[in-house]
This record gives structure tokens, C-alpha cells and sequence, in this order.
């Protein structure tokens, strides 16, 4: 593992929507500075357990520690400010601002004036930041675009920059390829391979290549169960998972 401490720590988690168990018994850990993909089709319980983690949803039993503390019962605000952070799966970006807006929103720029939330807009150190973070994300000179007239991909790098704005020990990523392009998936890829190596990454994909490519350690879920954890290589010649995730066989991650 990337770090002797862990990141976070899921141990027997379950939750339940009325009479259905979407995740059961679940558990996992991260070490600090680990990048770990989860997989699994449709109905698998990704996202339930990443909601889970994030605070969206209360567990209905076990546990869940981030950085030593139990968060358990903690706000989705409160385990931000313990340093985790998250994108959708769906865009929640400000459409009718610009690119950098919404990254100078993320940095904390704004205020109420007379009731109403404004940029602060004399904050050229802010400002500078959000150039800097644009370009991270291979946004450079997109700033000023308006982002409802940016292209769909790059829209997730944009909501990339803004999770990276609020400088976390552990990033997490809901499905970040979905509706890509081969080259988006292809630029996505180099950039979480370039993430600082102190964030500890969590990615709940389903794009096979991209949660390969940039794992050290991959779990698979199933039918809202753990069931096979693993490196990259063990997970892409599992037979098991071969008959469960793709009723085939599993192309060489890019």
C-alpha cells in the first residue's frame, strides 16, 4: 500500500431501502495515498456504498472511518472538512457562469451582498489558483467559456478542478467517464494518473479500462457484496469475473 495510515476504513457496512438490502456487509480499506477502483455492473451497490462513505446516505449498521475517526454519523459537510471530496454522477456545475467561475466558486470566492450570493472578484491570489487548477485538469485558456457551450467531457474535468479546489486527503470519483469520448477517456485516464500522490483516490467506475488503468488495487462488487479484491492483473484474468461483469473477456486496460 501507498501509506502506512489508513484513509478510510469501511468495516461490515449494510444499507437498506425498505426491504431491500442494496449493500451487505461490506468492508474495505484504503491506506493514505492509495488509488482503488470499485467495479461491477449495474444494481452492483457502487454507488450506494460510495454514498454511504460520502455521508449521503446513513448506514444501516457498521462502520465508517476517514483518517482515524469514526464518521459514521458525521454530515456529508463534516467529513468534507475532515478532507473528502466528491463529483456525481450527474454535472452540478453553474451552467450560466463560466468555467472559471464555478472553480472560483469551489475556492470559497464568493459573499453576500444585500442577500444575494456574488463572486468576490478582488482576490487575485484566488484567481491565480483557479488558473492554476484549470490547467491541471487541461483546461488552460477555457476559463472564460461559458460553461453550458463546453463539450460534455469537458465538463467533468471542470467538476474535477473544483473537487481539487477544495484541496482533499481523499478524492472521490462517481463514474467519471460516463458518456465519453476513446480520446476523453484516454486524457481522463493520464490526468488521475497524475493526481499529487498525497490524495488517496476511491473510483466507482464501469468503464473497465479506466478503473484498470489507474488502480493499484481493484474491488468488485456484486449483487450489493464484495467478492473479489485484487491488483489490476488478477481482476482482469478472474474468470469469475470474467462470467459476472462482462460474460467475456476483459481488454487490456489503455
Amino acid at each position: 500500500m501507498a501509506g502506512t495510515h489508513s484513509a478510510l476504513r469501511v468495516l461490515d457496512v449494510s444499507k437498506s431501502f425498505g426491504g431491500v438490502r442494496a449493500i451487505r456487509n461490506v468492508s474495505l480499506e484504503i491506506a493514505a495515498g492509495e488509488r482503488i477502483s470499485v467495479i461491477g455492473t449495474n444494481g452492483a451497490g457502487k454507488s450506494t456504498l460510495f454514498n454511504a462513505v460520502a455521508g449521503v446516505f446513513a448506514v444501516t449498521s457498521g462502520t465508517i472511518e476517514l483518517f482515524g475517526e469514526t464518521v459514521t454519523k458525521l454530515s456529508t459537510a463534516t467529513r468534507a472538512k475532515r478532507g473528502l471530496a466528491r463529483t456525481f454522477q450527474t454535472s452540478r456545475l453553474f451552467e450560466q457562469l463560466t468555467a472559471a467561475d464555478n472553480v472560483f466558486i469551489a475556492l470559497g470566492g464568493n459573499e453576500y451582498t444585500g442577500g444575494l450570493l456574488r463572486l468576490a472578484r478582488r482576490n487575485p491570489q484566488r484567481w491565480a489558483s483557479v488558473e492554476r487548477l484549470l490547467d491541471r485538469v487541461g483546461l488552460e485558456g477555457r476559463g472564460r467559456q461559458q460553461v453550458a457551450d463546453l463539450s460534455h467531457g469537458e465538463q467533468r474535468q471542470l467538476e474535477l478542478a473544483m473537487a481539487l479546489a477544495l484541496q482533499p486527503k481523499l478524492l472521490m470519483l462517481d463514474e467519471p467517464a460516463a458518456g465519453f469520448s476513446p480520446a476523453e477517456r484516454g486524457k481522463l485516464i493520464t490526468l488521475l494518473r497524475e493526481l499529487p500522490q498525497e490524495i488517496t483516490l476511491l473510483l466507482i467506475e464501469h468503464d473497465m479500462d479506466i478503473a484498470l488503468a489507474v488502480a493499484s488495487r481493484v474491488i468488485v462488487m456484486h449483487d450489493g457484496e464484495k467478492i473479489l479484491e485484487g491488483t489490476p492483473d488478477q481482476i482482469r484474468n478472474s474468470e469469475r469475473v470474467r462470467e459476472i461483469y462482462l460474460g467475456g473477456s476483459i481488454d487490456h486496460a489503455a
